[in-house]
């Protein structure tokens, strides 16, 4: 993927902002008689619970996941984005091997 098509820092601006105007992490699924025996399925967060209808086991495990999930992503993205600019625009040239230029 070449700077043309990669996703705008617009998009991840945006999902930066989700990610903080969400409840606070961790999040964590709860699915009744895998995780606990009685009651209904939920996600505890440092909050309020939340209770989700029409969501599959994975659907809710998915969610849950992507509270910490989200964030850590856009750390990496922004992390190799940075290591490719370093590696495409060096702010100097490699120091010269002294024993390559004497032959030594």
């Amino acid at each position: 993927m070449n700077s043309q098509n990669r996703l705008p820092d617009e998009v991840l601006q945006r999902m930066q902002k989700r990610c903080a105007a969400a409840t606070p992490g961790p999040w964590k699924s709860y699915i009744e008689g895998r995780d606990h025996t009685s009651g209904s399925s939920f996600i505890m967060t440092s909050e309020e619970d939340i209770e989700l209808t029409g969501a599959t086991e994975a659907d809710q495990d998915f969610i849950a996941h992507a509270r910490q999930d989200v964030p850590d992503l856009l750390e990496e993205v922004r992390r190799l984005r940075q290591r490719i600019e370093e590696l495409e625009n060096p702010a100097s040239p490699p120091p010269a091997d002294d024993h390559a230029a004497t032959g030594l």
